[in-house]
C-alpha cells in the first residue's frame, strides 16, 4: 500500500515532465501553440520543460484558461523523461499553491526544522517528561509553525510534514532524554489515512532507535478538527496496542470539547490554557476545570494543565488534585533539556 502522503517528495529539478489528467479538448486546442510539443495517451497529456521558470509559467497559462481547471484537473511533475505514477497526482490548485509558497515548501521538502522541548512537571515540580514542538533549524530560514502547517495543508504537504515532523520529534528525544522521561509528541489525524500501514514510519523509528514505546505519549494537535470519529478511536487503539499512551490536547475549548473527550477516554486530558489563564481568580474557570478533574477520574486520564505562566495558577491547579503542569512558568520550548528539576527551582 502507498498514498501520496507517504511517498517520497522530492524538490522539482531544472528539465522535468509535465503530465496533465484528465484530457480536456478545449484545454489540448488552447496549449496547442507553435514550437510547443504536446503527447497524449488514453487519459493524459504531456510536455516536458528546461527549467523551472518554464513549468512554473506553463501552470500558470493553463489556470487562466479556465479557471474552474484548478480543482478538476489533476498534475504530476517527474524528471525528465520518467513515468508518471498512481500516487502522486495532485490539483492543479495545490501545484500553483506550492510555487506561490515556494520558500515554505522547500523548509518542508529539505526537513529545513527541529523539535524542540517545553518541560511537563508533576505536582512537586519534577520534570516527568517534554512536549516536542515544531521549530526552525539552527541557523534556518524562520517561520511560524502555524503559516507552516497551513501552507502544507493548502500544497497537499500536511501528511508529510506531519510525519517527518514525528519523526525527527523521536529522533531528538533520543539525543537527549534517558529512559522513563515521557515525550509527548503532536500527531495530525488527517494525515493517517490507514493507522496500520501510515505509523509504520512512527513504529520503526522507535524500534530503530531503541527507544521504549511506554515513554511517548501521541497528542492530536490543537488546530485539528475532528471530523470522523470512528478513525480517531481507531488511531488511538492502534498506539496503544504498541504500547504508548495518547492525550488529547486543548480540552474545554475549539474542537477538543467534552464530549471527545469522555468518548475517546485518552491517557492525558490537557486542559487547554484559556481555561487555566488565572484561574486562581475566576470561578467559573475553576468549576469548568473541576468538571474536567470529576469526569476524568472516571476513566482514568491523568489532567494535565497547559500555559500555567503563574504560582497561584499552579497553586490552584494542584490544589484540585491536577498531577501534571506545563507552561512558561516551568520553562520555555527549547533546543536542550532543562538542567535541573526545572527553571523557576
Amino acid at each position: 500500500m502507498n498514498c501520496s502522503g507517504c511517498s517520497p517528495i522530492y524538490p522539482i529539478e531544472g528539465q522535468g515532465t509535465l503530465y496533465l489528467r484528465p484530457i480536456s479538448p478545449a484545454l489540448l486546442e488552447a496549449l496547442q501553440t507553435p514550437g510547443r510539443h504536446i503527447e497524449t495517451s488514453d487519459d493524459m497529456m504531456w510536455m516536458h520543460f528546461t527549467n523551472l521558470e518554464a513549468v512554473q509559467s506553463l501552470i500558470e497559462e493553463i489556470g487562466e484558461i479556465d479557471p474552474t481547471l484548478r480543482d478538476s484537473l489533476t498534475v504530476q511533475i517527474t524528471p525528465l523523461y520518467e513515468q508518471a505514477n498512481e500516487e502522486d497526482w495532485i490539483s492543479l490548485y495545490m501545484q500553483e499553491s506550492r510555487f506561490k509558497h515556494a520558500e515554505l515548501v522547500s523548509i518542508i521538502l529539505e526537513h529545513q526544522f527541529s523539535s524542540h522541548m517545553q518541560p511537563i512537571v508533576d505536582a512537586s515540580e519534577q520534570i516527568i517528561g517534554y512536549e516536542f514542538l515544531l521549530r526552525p533549524a539552527e541557523n534556518g530560514k524562520p517561520f511560524s509553525s502555524y503559516e507552516l502547517f497551513e501552507v502544507a495543508r493548502e500544497t497537499g504537504l500536511h501528511s508529510f510534514l506531519d510525519r517527518t515532523a514525528r519523526i525527527i520529534a523521536i529522533e531528538t528525544s533520543a539525543l537527549f532524554l534517558p529512559h522513563g522521561v515521557k515525550r509527548f509528541v503532536n500527531f495530525l489525524p488527517s494525515s493517517i489515512y490507514n493507522p496500520e500501514y501510515c505509523l509504520t514510519h512512527t513504529f520503526d523509528a522507535i524500534e530503530r532507535l531503541a527507544l521504549d514505546p511506554k515513554d511517548f505519549v501521541f497528542e492530536v494537535v490543537e488546530t485539528e478538527q475532528i471530523q470522523h470519529m470512528s478513525i480517531l478511536q481507531h488511531i488511538f487503539e492502534v498506539y496503544r496496542s504498541r504500547g504508548m499512551s495518547v492525550a488529547l490536547d486543548d480540552v474545554g475549548a475549539g474542537y477538543s470539547t467534552i464530549e471527545l473527550m469522555n468518548r475517546l477516554e485518552p491517557d492525558f486530558v490537557k486542559i487547554d490554557r484559556s481555561l487555566i489563564d488565572r484561574c486562581d481568580q475566576d470561578s467559573t474557570k475553576q468549576e469548568k476545570i473541576l468538571d474536567i478533574v470529576e469526569m476524568s477520574s472516571r476513566f482514568g486520564g491523568q489532567v494535565l494543565a497547559e500555559g500555567i505562566e503563574r504560582m497561584e495558577e499552579f497553586e490552584f491547579c494542584r490544589s484540585i488534585g491536577i498531577e501534571l503542569a506545563q507552561g512558561y512558568f516551568f520553562g520555555k520550548p527549547a533546543a536542550h533539556p532543562l538542567d535541573g528539576p526545572c527553571s523557576n527551582t
